[in-house]
């Protein structure tokens, strides 16, 4: 990306062990001469490189279609700034394929298939000096072969404008783009030129015969940079926007294929959503009060048991008092009668010993 709009960027090493697919969004304000781009390059950092694959499109698509919730909520706004709106929808998507010079990875067809209906796909081989060029022309004959089989729409440059139909048609046949990047300067001549310098010789990432490198270039930025937003817009978007607004209901036409206004549908969407609360407010009503009455039964239920209960303590209570009762009146007859047993003997025991006193005093008068 550096090369390709002659700016250094902030590129910071990735590590290659991300537990999932981070997307990782900045945005630059470039000009040149009195052209002025706000570019926002994203970059998919661990893409491909966890055990279980089967998952590593799904944040790339989550990803463009939050873009798409944006727009399409600032556009449906009473008021709105699209004129001043910073526009974050993904405009191309340079595919990065790996220079193995056989065939595509089951991974880069799922996910060119999955992304393919929702941005501009330009398929590019990366580190294209790795191969020889008869190796390269083999391999890019390959890929746009499996695409084909595989259903794989990528983004074709228009012929319908004669001014660059000859042009994007010559283009459209070189795909996909084999490139050389690098930011470092050789002096080649008499002038300094971006290259990459190996002890066989040099690879001149400017140079035609060498790589894709410059008709990418033209072709992104120079001559359909305003048709891919304009596919963006009024195809991918538009077939998201479609999509939501059929999913929430929103129809063109009635059963009968009558044409239905966004007033009409509003008023059936209105009602229908104002029924289906009522509906639900009095599920929750009846809801409630089942099981309030549930609540209730099962309280009376808890009254009678703790009742019964009760009444069986205090039947007990009222046995076990009788019982005390009974033991209590016995106890006292028994005292009464232990009472009347010892006055009975202390009495007897009285008597006995007067008797014995009378008899000792006659005894001791007869021996006087």
């Amino acid at each position: 990306m550096d090369t390709l709009f002659n700016t250094n960027f902030e590129n910071f090493e990735s590590s290659h062990f991300e537990p999932k697919v981070k997307l990782s969004a900045k945005t630059y304000d470039l000009q040149e001469g009195n052209v002025h781009l706000k570019l926002t390059i994203v970059n998919s950092v661990g893409f491909g490189d966890q055990m279980n694959k089967q998952e590593s499109y799904q944040h790339i698509v989550d990803y463009i279609d939050t873009q798409f919730e944006s727009y399409l909520q600032e556009e449906l706004k009473i008021k709105r700034s699209l004129h001043n709106y910073h526009d974050s929808r993904i405009h191309a998507c340079l595919y990065f394929i790996a220079p193995s010079g056989h065939s595509l990875k089951s991974l880069d067809l799922v996910t060119m298939k999955k992304l393919d209906s929702k941005v501009n796909i330009i398929p590019v081989i990366a580190k294209a000096d790795t191969i020889s060029k008869s190796e390269l022309h083999k391999f890019k004959l390959k890929i746009m072969s499996e695409l084909v089989s595989n259903g794989v729409q990528i983004y074709q440059f228009p012929t319908d404008d004669e001014t660059v139909s000859s042009i994007n048609s010559a283009m459209n046949g070189i795909l996909p783009f084999a490139v050389v990047g690098s930011t470092e300067e050789v002096k080649i001549g008499n002038k300094m030129v971006k290259a990459r310098q190996y002890p066989w010789g040099v690879v001149q990432v400017e140079n035609e015969n060498h790589c894709d490198f410059v008709k990418l270039r033209e072709m992104l930025i120079c001559v359909n940079m305003e048709d891919l937003r304009e596919q963006t817009h009024t195809r991918h978007y538009e077939l998201y926007r479609r999509c939501k607004l059929e999913e929430m209901g929103f129809r063109d036409t009635d059963p009968e294929s009558k044409p239905v206004s966004l007033q009409e549908t509003y008023e059936s969407k209105r009602q229908e959503f104002q029924g289906e609360l009522q509906r639900r407010e009095e599920e929750m009503r009846q809801s409630f009060v089942q099981r309030v009455k549930e609540k209730e039964t099962e309280l009376k239920e808890k009254e009678r048991e703790l009742q019964g209960r009760f009444e069986l303590l205090k039947r007990l209570h009222q046995e076990e008092k009788a019982k005390l009762d009974d033991k209590r009146r016995t106890l006292e007859d028994e005292i009464n009668a232990f009472s009347n047993k010892k006055a009975a003997a202390e009495l007897l025991q009285g008597q006995t010993f007067n008797t014995n006193s009378s008899n000792l005093k006659k005894d001791k008068d007869r021996k006087k």
